[in-house]
């Protein structure tokens, strides 16, 4: 008895991967590592930077010289934008997730 195999349409790896991500649920977390690519890329801050949290779309930022600090805390504005920017073409960050979204507001300490 021969079995019959149906063909099935493609689905490109792209589809697959961002598939196994939210079944997984790991949108969460790799959007969280995202945002902090994000910073060290837009910011150049990343090599000063002591610690990194980020909850309700406000990014928290330690960075260990207070010189760099203040010449970021004039550029928030731009910075926000530049790295949401480049969140919105990184794809491997999901923009509808809830928890996770992208930057609204950014503290320096």
């Amino acid at each position: 008895m021969a079995v019959q195999i149906h063909r099935k349409e493609a689905i490109g790896m792209d589809k697959v991967v961002e598939e196994f991500i939210k079944s997984m649920k790991l949108s969460a977390g790799l959007n969280t590592q995202r945002v902090f690519a994000a910073w060290d890329a837009c910011s150049g801050a990343g090599p000063f930077t002591i610690k990194r949290f980020y909850r309700g779309g406000k990014l928290y930022i330690t960075l260990k010289s207070s010189v760099i600090r203040n010449q970021l805390y004039f550029q928030k504005d731009a910075l926000i934008e530049k790295m949401n920017a480049f969140l919105s073409e990184d794809t491997l960050f999901t923009a509808d997730n809830r928890t996770v979204g992208f930057i609204q507001e950014l503290i320096l300490k």
